[in-house]
């Protein structure tokens, strides 16, 4: 998932900072390594990218703290499960050959 692998480079002591760039009135430039300020300024079309997002935005609303973690965890997730639905697609196609 591109908006995990986004947040996921500002993790830990060695985090990189992003710079973002308003392309509002005032065109302002901000740099940060805080995932929630990252996920806020972007705009999202993906419904899944969307998910993440909102876990995001619950996870600063509700602790306040951890919301790149969640959101990196969260993508994992989704990766994996992609890779299992995907599997599952292969099997039923080769069940399906075999039967002919």
């Amino acid at each position: 998932m591109a908006i995990a692998d986004l947040v996921k480079s500002t993790l830990g002591p060695k985090g990189m900072d992003k710079i973002l760039q308003s392309v509002g009135r005032g065109h302002g430039v901000t740099v940060t390594n805080d995932g929630a300020t990252i996920l806020r300024s972007i705009y999202v079309d993906n419904p899944a990218a969307k998910v993440l997002v909102d876990i995001s935005r619950v996870q600063d609303e509700e602790v306040g703290d951890g919301t790149t973690s969640v959101v990196v965890l969260a993508g994992e997730l989704l990766r994996e499960a992609e890779k299992l639905v995907r599997e599952k697609g292969e099997r039923e196609r080769e069940r399906e050959r075999e039967e002919e």
